[in-house]
């Protein structure tokens, strides 16, 4: 007896409720279905259904033996589809979500790399600071920067991300440089719309002592490069993840206070639905992305990277 075959067919008489129907729907005769469930009965001991001229039923026995029996099946099925996705070609479209910065600082110039590896694919890239529904929206990724909470979502952490205090010479030299994390509570502080919490900056001293600071400011911008330009205008601090930060600090036109001071730990994640099998097209932008920006290179190499390797072309 073909134990799986015998089991594909019990199932699909259970579902069906019918020889007949099962038979046509495996595309063999009843009389196969019929010595299949026949030969079933026999190797397990116990009767499966209960037969009547009009009816058919599952018996105690049967029920159960439905139930672990769906499970195998499903899980052989999910097995071959793995395996058969792992042949293919990612194709069709992938809906993304992605922070401003990160989208056009990096993001931007890496995509050409990615749509030429992948010629079956194309790509739907949508800007933005929120935290957007997944699912509701129809995403089939987001880029998130950030401490995840819980949530139903899968997370792929793609690298570290640090948090930067930064201020521009100009405003330094008007307002004095802050010679403790508690005096930033008198500076003007930029503050980053989707910061939770909005108005409060935590700073962790060497020591581990957590600075919780009051933040104060007349600028609330929901976007992190208008963010640093305003800190590069003078306008006041800010607290910026360092792939922001980096150009106008190298260049000279930010500082940083307090380096031996973390911010909120962040990271930079690749989330997407929980689903059993991820798509070809989802695990293959995750791989780009650990491959462009993985390997624990620090965020400000990636703007290094993505500058010189475009001024060499």
């Amino acid at each position: 007896m073909d134990r799986l075959a015998a089991m594909q067919a019990f199932i699909r008489v259970a579902d069906e409720g019918s020889f007949t129907v099962a038979a046509e729907r495996l595309a063999v005769s009843k009389s196969v279905v019929s010595k299949q469930i026949q030969a079933l009965e026999r190797h397990l001991g116990v009767r499966l259904f209960n037969r009547s001229t009009r009816q058919l039923h599952l018996t105690e026995p049967g029920i159960r033996f439905y139930e672990r029996a769906s499970r195998i099946i499903e899980d052989l099925a999910d097995a071959e589809r793995t395996v058969g996705d792992l042949q293919a070609r990612p194709r069709g479209r992938l809906c993304i979500n992605v922070p401003v910065s990160f989208a056009l600082g990096h993001l931007s110039p890496a995509l050409p790399e990615f749509l030429a590896r992948y010629p079956e694919l194309s790509v739907d890239v949508t800007l933005g600071d929120r935290f957007v529904d997944l699912v509701e929206e129809g995403y089939d990724l987001s880029i998130r920067i950030s401490a995840l909470e819980d949530s139903s979502l899968i997370a792929r952490r793609i690298a570290p991300c640090e948090s930067w205090v930064c201020a521009s010479p100009d405003y330094l030299d008007r307002h004095g440089r802050p010679d403790h994390p508690r005096e930033l509570a008198t500076h003007h502080g930029l503050i980053y719309a989707y910061a939770r919490p909005p108005r409060e900056w935590q700073l962790t001293a060497p020591d581990g002592t957590v600075h919780r600071v009051p933040v104060t400011g007349r600028v609330r911008i929901n976007n992190g490069e208008m963010l640093v330009d305003a800190a590069r205008a003078g306008v006041g601090i800010i607290v910026t993840p360092d792939f922001i930060a980096y150009r106008a600090v190298r260049a000279g036109e930010l500082v940083r206070l307090f380096p031996d001071h973390r911010g909120p730990e962040l990271a930079i994640h690749a989330v997407y639905p929980y689903t059993r099998h991820v798509p070809a097209k989802v695990r293959a932008f995750i791989d780009f992305l650990l491959e462009r920006f993985g390997d624990g290179a620090p965020p400000w190499a990636w703007t290094r990277l993505t500058r010189e390797s475009r001024e060499s072309r």
